[in-house]
């Protein structure tokens, strides 16, 4: 996939973020038009393909070498497409070397803690893959928009100065976690509001999909315009060198599914793994090993 491309998704450090500006759908450049959605979409589906089989090879190699963990971020208003990104891009992977982490409402436990302890709790081992379906943003973006959430808090404003706190420490957080061996891969899906309304309604039209709807996301959609904001607030402040965010086109699922499953796969491959050498002791135990069964076969 073109790499230009891919840096266009790529929010750089201290660029100022308007979700207006960035295109949802599938059209994103003159080339993908004047070859056509079909021509595009078959295309992708053959790169999503590549990278399934690409990452679940470069996933052994991360697990066998033990040197470096992964942590994918999730972030996008309700029906994204986090749940089926999850399903489709990571199919291929080992199961015990990859775990998601779901975040539902703070417990009351957790709310006795600071904001960053129920995810620190979470994140990956070395040598696994962590994905964050929603995460530690969540603190900057919902209950920004719903301010009330905010409890068992010193009193004070939350204004301008309390927000920024809270990217100084995401930010901070972020840093240690790289410093330690961590590569973090931060997604933000991007739908249009017309989007997510007929997601909804297909929703509320099938009867196998029932449970995934909930009255909420009804009421979270009143706040579009709201969260469009906090979304760019948080995007701008905590896109960084070390763990910038992309902004994935997610009006077309197989756009999405094949743009993180590109990135994800590109900067594991990058990170120069290698399996682990043995030394001359342990080979010697080996080749004795394999001299003892191949001796046990001819008898």
């Amino acid at each position: 996939m073109n790499e230009r491309y891919l840096k266009r998704l790529q929010v750089r450090p201290g660029m100022k973020v308007r979700l207006g500006e960035y295109n949802t759908g599938w059209a994103q450049n003159d080339a993908l038009k004047e070859a056509g959605k079909e021509a595009v979409k078959e295309r992708a589906m053959e790169i999503l393909e590549e990278n399934r089989a690409q990452l679940a090879s470069a996933q052994e190699l991360l697990w066998a070498s033990n040197t470096y963990a992964v942590l994918i971020i999730l972030q996008g208003m309700d029906t994204a497409g986090k749940d089926g990104t999850i399903k489709h891009v990571m199919s291929g992977v080992n199961p015990q070397g990859c775990k998601v982490q779901s975040f539902r409402v703070p417990t009351e436990e957790e709310l006795d803690h600071t904001f960053l302890w129920r995810y620190w709790k979470a994140l990956p081992n070395r040598g696994e893959i962590g994905i964050f379906n929603r995460s530690y943003y969540e603190d900057v973006l919902v209950v920004k928009v719903h301010p009330e959430r905010l409890v068992n808090l010193p009193p004070g404003k939350r204004g301008k100065k309390f927000w920024n706190a809270r990217y100084e420490d995401i930010n901070a957080f972020e840093r240690h976690l790289i410093r330690n061996g961590t590569v973090i891969l931060k997604f933000y899906l991007h739908i249009s509001k017309d989007e997510q309304k007929k997601r909804l309604l297909e929703r509320l039209q099938d009867r196998e999909k029932l449970w995934k709807f909930s009255l909420s996301d009804l009421e979270e959609r009143k706040f579009w315009d709201i969260y469009q904001e906090v979304y760019e607030d948080a995007l701008t402040m905590t896109s960084t060198e070390m763990a910038p965010w992309y902004i994935i086109p997610a009006d077309h699922k197989w756009v999405a599914r094949t743009l993180i499953a590109e990135i994800i796969t590109t900067k594991i491959r990058s990170l120069d793994l290698a399996y682990p050498t043995l030394s001359g002791e342990s080979m010697a135990q080996l080749k004795e090993a394999r001299r003892h069964l191949e001796e046990e076969e001819e008898e």
